[in-house]
């Protein structure tokens, strides 16, 4: 078949469900995954033609995208500040706004004094985040912690596969073990969304990514929040920071608890869509 007759199919089957340029990303992003085509491909051979065997995985994929299956998860990639990393349904698929904390906890450290670092990536996924700070400071010794058995496999996978060096540890932020460990730094993007908010979920988000990384219940939203807190409080050395991404209409709230606790200068920052979204305190 003609490579533009399947481009034209994956319109015809996809623009009553997402976006047309999104139709067009989907296709060029699964030619190149499978072909190792480039997107100028049909510019240059309008007429190229592939075999049935080369078809099948771009159907497949067609496939899932019409169920609204994300394409993270049909191609088990994706990618996260420079890395590309494995993700399948036991962990979120990473979002522009956590490679925004990243940068802003690079760029704090960078212009410090060089010292060996502990980090602590408190709901660790995929890994994303522990990896991108172990890549960006390599002196620094970082430590991931997950309650789900499942996502510290995929992510124990993707440190291997990115070449970094990091400790794993499966724990309940909210029933913690004793853990003898002071930290540096403690980051962690934990599960925030409201049920009340779900409407405002896409569907690919709500069927296929796990519930247990995402929605927490509306009587008790900042939960996760003040056991990282008290947590951090016990394992932050002293002058230790804490990072936080949080929900966008809890900004003030989510301040208010490291205000209530021993954090001082505090900073609440908006992510590049202009929503309130990542938070910092120092332990004092």
């Amino acid at each position: 078949m003609l490579l533009k007759e399947i481009k034209t199919i994956f319109h015809q089957e996809l623009d009553v469900i997402y976006p047309k340029e999104e139709v067009d990303a989907f296709f060029y992003r699964l030619i190149e995954h499978y072909l190792k085509l480039d997107r100028f491909v049909l510019v240059l051979q309008p007429n190229l033609a592939i075999t049935k065997e080369e078809e099948q995985p771009i159907f497949e994929a067609l496939a899932g995208l019409k169920l609204e299956k994300p394409l993270q998860y049909i191609l088990g990639t994706a990618h996260f500040m420079d890395l590309e990393i494995k993700v399948n349904e036991n962990v979120l698929i990473p979002r522009p706004e956590t490679e925004e904390l990243v940068e802003w906890i690079l760029e704090e450290c960078q212009v410090k004094p060089s010292r060996d670092l502990k980090i602590l990536d408190i709901g660790t996924g995929s890994g994303c985040i522990a990896m991108a700070l172990a890549k960006g400071l390599p002196n620094a010794k970082v430590y991931a912690l997950d309650v789900s058995e499942e996502a510290l496999k995929v992510a124990q996978e993707n440190a291997e596969s990115n070449q970094v060096e990091i400790e794993f540890i499966q724990m309940d932020v909210l029933n913690p073990n004793n853990l003898e460990l002071k930290f540096d730094i403690i980051v962690s993007n934990p599960p925030y969304v409201r049920e009340l908010e779900k409407h405002e979920i896409k569907n690919n988000v709500k069927a296929y990514e796990p519930s247990l990384a995402l929605f927490v219940p509306d009587e008790d939203a900042l939960l996760f929040y003040r056991a990282i807190i008290a947590f951090a409080e016990k394992h932050l050395l002293e002058k230790g920071h804490l990072y936080l991404e949080i929900n966008q209409y809890l900004g003030k709230e989510t301040k208010a608890l490291l205000e209530a606790h021993n954090f001082s200068e505090i900073e609440l920052r908006k992510d590049l869509f202009g929503n309130d979204r990542m938070l910092k305190g120092k332990l004092d």
